[in-house]
């Protein structure tokens, strides 16, 4: 392990991260909220100061960056990121230190989960902070860092691999930097659009612009207590659950658009699965909204669940069914008090996420067609024990190794979500709780059901729960391996 290498490259990532919390500054100033400026002011000129420190202990270093280094770079990077930016929270008084660091965390890896009670008595710009620290994350704070400074060079496709959601990650341009570049200019696009389109809808700029970097990053976070549901606009609703799709959509096929063939995700067999989900989804909870479920005695359940009209059963379940898919955890209405079978299948969504190469978090729709192929083989080769079937996605045979590594996130995937499920147990919280409050952490959703519900919060949960989970949101969002090897101590060794 390159140590000094790392700390140069974290030390230029954190004053970068640092500069950052400008715009929120400049947010406060103009709003005269002194307190929160004089927070970010605090903030900047401390991840300032402590990246020419791991600058200067990286002074002189080899830039050689091998895939050792690039992992650690980019597990170290969102952990400090996470700390630094977790400061004007503490220094505005919004926020202990640990809830403060949950909630950066949350934004960064567009988790969405929240700490605060009372959202809309919180300062502007700090809030303006919490939702652009998902629009930093969503697309990816390394894949930021590589577009802005130019002389990563072979380095940057280490960091780029290391950090881009779902199998076998594939540049656009042969250099990553270009690569890096194109990513961000298609988001930026989509983030000037969604802004104007929001606006044309009835919000305002600010509350455009911070539910934009929410929708495109498949965050989650909302200037309002209720959410979406504050709104109660269908044009707002429609304008999100669009702009929700696109951002669960690779990239790739945005790139490929662009370049003339706009035909590219009809001819994309996981882009065509994402949707054909999102799409029986929606209609079988409409369906189940409306009353179409089997009964037992109510004396055992409690009360029965609400029943919708056709218009409202269909307009809640496609919002919330995208937004729980594309893993944004925007909502409309509580759906903890849904029928069990459109919460069960809301959180079977949950494992599901968006496509390879989005904003979106969950195991993503690739991995599952890959699991089902190779389990339908498997079946097949019981009775045809010498037939020879490869695995194919879009025609590309998918070979062994591929296969070996989705298999293998899949199982330790469900190895931390067990782990996880009973550390949170342990901790006091009822099964539900426990085991959604770390689904929706994993796979970066936002909200859980029973405590952590649509309409409640993380706040009651211990400092080492909020941890735990903080932790669990890092993996999801770096595709576990990243954060775990971090825990293997021949990683850290020399050689």
């Amino acid at each position: 392990m390159n140590y000094r290498l790392v700390s140069k490259y974290l030390g230029h990532f954190t004053v970068v991260f640092g500069l950052l919390m400008i715009p929120s500054a400049v947010w406060a100033w103009g709003l005269g909220e002194t307190d929160s400026l004089k927070a970010f002011g605090e903030a900047i000129g401390i991840a300032i100061l402590v990246g020419l420190v791991l600058t200067l202990l990286g002074h002189k270093a080899p830039d050689r960056m091998f895939q050792r280094e690039g992992l650690a770079l980019v597990a170290m990077g969102w952990i400090l990121a996470a700390g630094i930016g977790a400061l004007p929270f503490v220094f505005s008084g919004t926020l202990e230190p640990v809830e403060a660091y949950f909630e950066t965390m949350s934004g960064l890896t567009t988790t969405g989960s929240t700490v605060l009670q009372d959202i809309e008595a919180t300062d502007a710009s700090v809030l303006f902070w919490r939702s652009f620290t998902h629009w930093i994350g969503g697309m990816g704070i390394i894949v930021l860092f590589i577009a802005v400074l130019p002389y990563l060079g072979a380095g940057g496709k280490q960091l780029f691999k290391s950090e881009s959601p779902g199998p076998d990650p594939r540049g656009l341009s042969p250099r990553i930097k270009d690569t890096a570049s194109i990513l961000w200019k298609i988001y930026v696009g989509l983030t000037v659009v969604q802004t104007l389109l929001l606006m044309l809808a009835g919000m305002t700029f600010y509350d455009a612009l911070t539910h934009t970097f929410g929708t495109l990053a498949t965050g989650g976070f909302s200037t309002r207590n209720a959410s979406i549901a504050a709104y109660d606009s269908l044009s707002i609703e429609l304008v999100i659950i669009l702009f929700m799709v696109l951002a669960g959509t690779n990239f790739g096929l945005f790139f490929a658009m662009l370049h003339g063939d706009w035909w590219a995700p009809l001819k994309n067999t996981e882009w065509k699965a994402y949707i054909g989900v999102l799409v029986l989804a929606s209609v079988l909870i409409t369906v189940n909204l409306m009353g179409v479920q089997g009964h037992i005695a109510e004396d055992e359940v409690g009360p029965p669940p609400p029943e919708y009209s056709l218009g409202e059963a269909a307009r809640h379940a496609s919002f919330l069914t995208v937004s729980i898919m594309t893993t944004t955890g925007f909502g409309t209405e509580d759906f903890n008090v849904w029928p069990y079978f459109s919460r069960t299948l809301l959180v079977l969504l949950m494992f599901v996420g968006g496509c390879a190469g989005s904003t979106g978090g969950g195991i993503k729709v690739v991995r599952f067609l890959i699991l089902f192929k190779m389990a339908y083989w498997r079946v097949e080769s019981t009775f045809r024990p010498k037939t020879v079937r490869p695995i194919r996605i879009n025609g590309q045979v998918i070979d062994d190794d591929v296969q070996r590594t989705v298999y293998a996130f899949f199982v330790v995937h469900m190895f931390i979500l067990a782990f996880g499920c009973a550390f949170m147990s342990l901790l006091g919280l009822p099964f539900q709780t426990a085991l959604t409050s770390v689904v929706a952490a994993l796979n970066n959703i936002g909200p859980g059901l029973e405590l952590v519900g649509a309409v409640e919060n993380f706040h009651f949960i211990p400092d080492s729960g909020k941890i735990f989970l903080s932790m669990c949101m890092a993996m999801g969002r770096l595709e576990l391996f990243s954060i775990c090897v971090m825990f293997v101590p021949a990683f850290w060794k020399h050689g």
